[in-house]
């Protein structure tokens, strides 16, 4: 074969060959951050279904269960379907688990509602819960006549909002749906082991 012909091919398949290779080091690249960009949002998906339920929907969902047992288990002791009315016979007990049972748990609750506000999962602040809170501030004032030995009010004059217990549940059952499915998606499985593994 002529060798000026070999020296014309050569350059051409250096040529060819650093071309592959910038395509492939490109194309690695490119898949990398892809992928990255992929794995920190669904990360950052998951840390924001991590907080609303450790710091949010969690512990309002425990206290609320609590809460409902407690309730529950009064209205049997008292031999009742429901509190209202409160008899002169039943105040003592009434008053004994208001005091430490119930409100604990609805301060508990109010306190998660003011200070976790940015965790609701909802654009604005469901009714229910801003019903909750006022009910919860009406007791706050019946307690405090009744520190001054004053019982002509024994219940909150605001109501307990009936979708609050509901709403509560349903939140909480979506987010840990949420937080399951974005923690075993096969996606998030592959990824996590591809660039977490190796370190």
């Amino acid at each position: 074969m002529d060798s000026s012909f070999v020296t014309f091919l050569l350059p051409s398949n250096v040529q060819n060959a650093a071309l592959v290779t910038i395509f492939l080091a490109f194309a690695g690249y490119l898949l990398t951050f892809l992928s990255t960009r992929m794995m920190a949002r669904h990360a950052d998906r998951l840390k924001l279904v991590n907080e609303r339920l450790n710091e949010f929907y969690g512990p309002l969902y425990v206290a609320s269960q609590a809460g409902n047992i407690a309730y529950r288990s009064l209205l049997t002791r008292l031999g009742k379907t429901q509190s209202y009315p409160i008899l002169d016979s039943e105040l003592k007990d009434w008053e004994l688990w208001m005091t430490t049972i119930f409100m604990p748990l609805n301060d508990i609750r109010e306190k998660i509602i003011i200070e976790k506000a940015h965790l609701i999962i909802e654009e604005e602040m469901p009714h229910c819960l801003l019903d909750f809170v006022t009910h919860v501030v009406g007791y706050k004032a019946v307690l405090a006549r009744w520190a001054e030995g004053d019982y002509s009010e024994r219940r909150s004059t605001i109501g307990w909002p009936p979708e609050f217990d509901s709403y509560v549940e349903r939140s909480y059952k979506q987010l840990k749906a949420r937080q399951s499915a974005l923690l075993h998606s096969s996606t998030w499985r592959v990824l996590h082991h591809l660039f977490f593994q190796r370190s």
